[in-house]
């Protein structure tokens, strides 16, 4: 992971799916200097599922009244589990219909085709443990 957050190529990515926690980091994130990041409408983004979230979240009301686990699940969905709340975060750059894809990847390269990274003079860096 390391080597791959000090690449200096173009990095672009396109969330199609689900991108939880650690592993969403890890998928070319804007914390590991992703230059470009796009979502689907329909992607989620989010620490971790609504279920396991709701299950740590709400785990004592649930155990007072557990018909309200799907109105946990619902509520966490729609408020963490979009690409809405990380673009309003600035973690992605734009939600795009999936139809617009290759365009956008298009114009990103472009956009990215004269990327310049300065780097210090050491020859390599010092691995974050």
């Amino acid at each position: 992971m390391y080597a791959y957050s000090e690449a200096t190529v173009p990095m672009i990515t396109i969330i199609t799916r689900k991108a939880y926690g650690g592993a969403y980091d890890v998928m070319s994130s804007k914390h590991i200097r992703s230059d470009l990041n796009f979502s689907f409408p329909n992607a989620e983004i989010a620490v971790m599922g609504a279920k396991g979230a709701v299950n740590i979240l709400y785990r004592n009301e649930m155990k007072k009244n557990p018909e309200l686990k799907d109105t946990y699940i619902k509520e966490y969905e729609d408020r963490f589990a979009n690409p809405y709340e990380a673009a309003s975060k600035g973690y992605i750059d734009e939600v795009i219909d999936p139809s617009i894809t290759r365009n956008r990847i298009i114009d990103g390269l472009d956009l990215l085709k004269n990327k310049k990274v300065v780097r210090s003079n050491r020859k390599h860096g010092n691995i974050p443990l």
